[in-house]
């Protein structure tokens, strides 16, 4: 390489590089091959710099073809639709022969996607290439006049490029490793000893323990008690859950917490935790607990940093993310038993809470703002639609009060209403039959019981219940079997003594 070629090397390795802010892939050990990128310039994604003399029109057009596959791949890395890229070759002299019709038309890798466009500066060509980048990027490209090659000025170029490199690649490494992590050990340690305090006093998968120590439960949190929305993150059903979800927790968690420190963390996993515990209670009836929706939320804070640094994103943690993202979602679609709602309202709850701290030592207040707002939006529109008096669990949860104060008259004229206008659910038939057996309605009761299992088969409460009525009807086949079904689902003391009563 002449020092006219490392000088032009490495001027525009300089003005791409600190003149329009260009982020380095590759450079090879010659230092003849230099490879740049950008996300700033919607003209041009990737620049391409290769010193070497070109002899021949047929040894430009492989080289080209070669860069269009190395581009293609670049381009799937980054996952982008259109790559656009600026090829540019630093020769002595043009190819002895015709090479016109090679770079006069951009050259298409594969149609739609990467486009890459030539240019040879070569001492025939080089104003002619040097107007071209100009009008390319609207910022002045000045190169030395022609036989003033000076080598420290060039040694000079080398190092301002390489220092701003250095210095980009250590800015990025600090992003990855703001903060040590704490509050991920911490929530670590607390959900495995809350599993074993809930399995000494009545077992991980015992509902009414779970329920006892704060599981996501909506009748009661419809009669008042809101901190359910927080308590079943630090809760697990069964030692495989805790397992799960502390391995989760310890990658996704100290990632997390490294890149937007302590504090921030601390945030994001609860409010995603808070999340998904209202996008439960919205969408679900059925008890839950678990910190998946607080590590979809941190899910949720990755995906924020791939908006914010889409390129820093997906040349590092991206494509992975995204895939377990979606694998995690696939999986609670299509297997029964998981809150699905919680681990979306944890997604997007993690992604909100990140938005409005954004990165530490950072601000974007317009852009915090708008997240603030939106989160506000949605945590009031979603828990308006939760207590909203129409739906099954507000409706039930106020006729609870009314059976607990002995008012069952006033319980029968609501639910006789609610589940004659189709809206009721297997507990509203239950609650509506309780109440009837009380005024001595029973044959309404019976048909009420009857419609309650049928919408909840494992509704052992209504089982029994239903049982009791058969068995005082003297149809104690029926009472047999609903009272063997209600044992079955849950091995409680009254119902193995009701058995033995019929048995009897």
């Amino acid at each position: 390489m002449t020092e006219r070629e490392r000088y032009l090397f490495w001027k525009l390795a300089n003005y791409f590089i600190i003149d329009l802010d260009y982020r380095l892939v590759h450079i090879d050990r010659e230092e003849r091959e230099i490879w740049l990128e950008t996300d700033r310039h919607k003209k041009v994604d990737v620049v391409r710099i290769l010193a070497e003399d070109i002899d021949w029109a047929n040894r430009l057009k492989q080289d080209i073809l070669q860069t269009g596959d190395k581009a293609e791949r670049l381009r799937k890395q980054l996952v982008k639709r259109d790559f656009n890229v600026l090829n540019i070759y630093v020769s002595e002299h043009t190819p002895v022969d015709d090479y016109t019709f090679i770079i006069q038309d951009p050259f298409n890798a594969e149609p739609g996607k990467t486009r890459i466009q030539t240019l040879l500066m070569a001492k025939e060509t080089l104003d002619e290439s040097i107007g071209q980048i100009n009008e390319i990027f609207g910022s002045p490209l000045q190169i030395q006049a022609s036989g003033f090659y000076d080598a420290d000025l060039t040694y000079e170029l080398q190092q301002s490029a390489i220092q701003k490199v250095r210095s980009r690649e250590r800015e990025e490494r600090e992003l990855f490793e703001h903060g040590k992590p704490f509050f991920t050990y911490l929530f670590i340690v607390m959900q495995i000893l809350m599993y074993f305090i809930v399995e000494i006093n009545g077992g991980s998968t015992n509902v009414e323990t779970l329920i006892q120590y704060g599981a996501k439960y909506n009748p009661l949190i419809l009669a008042g008690e809101w901190w359910r929305f927080f308590t079943p993150i630090f809760l697990h059903i069964g030692l495989l859950h805790l397992l799960m979800n502390t391995l989760a927790l310890y990658y996704l968690g100290t990632a997390v917490e490294r890149i937007f420190g302590r504090v921030r963390f601390l945030w994001i996993y609860l409010f995603s935790g808070f999340a998904g515990s209202v996008a439960s209670f919205v969408f679900t009836n059925n008890l839950s607990a678990g910190a998946s929706g607080a590590i979809f939320g941190c899910f949720g804070a990755l995906l924020y940093m791939g908006v914010i640094n889409t390129k820093l994103f997906f040349r590092t943690i991206g494509m992975n993310v995204i895939v377990v993202i979606i694998i995690n979602l696939i999986f609670g679609f299509t297997v029964p038993g998981i809150d699905n709602a919680g681990h979306i309202g944890g997604l997007i709850g993690g992604f909100l809470a990140t938005g409005i701290v954004h990165y530490p030592g950072k601000r974007k207040w317009s852009l915090q703002s708008i997240f603030f707002l939106v989160a506000a939006a949605a945590v009031y529109f979603m828990l308006n639609l939760g207590y909203h008096n129409d739906r099954p669990e507000a409706v039930n949860a106020r006729v609870q009060e009314q059976i607990e104060n002995g008012d069952f008259e006033a319980a029968y004229d609501t639910l006789s209403q609610f589940v004659s206008e189709g809206k009721g659910d297997a507990v509203s038939y239950f609650q509506l039959a309780y109440a009837e057996v009380q005024l001595q309605r029973y044959n309404d009761a019976r048909k009420h019981l009857e419609k309650a299992v049928f919408l909840d088969p494992d509704f052992h409460e209504a089982h029994f219940n239903l049982a009791l009525i058969y068995f005082d009807q003297g149809e104690i086949d029926k009472a047999q079997e609903h009272a063997l079904k209600a044992e079955e689902l849950s091995n409680q003391e009254k119902y193995r003594d009701f058995l033995k009563k019929i048995e009897k």
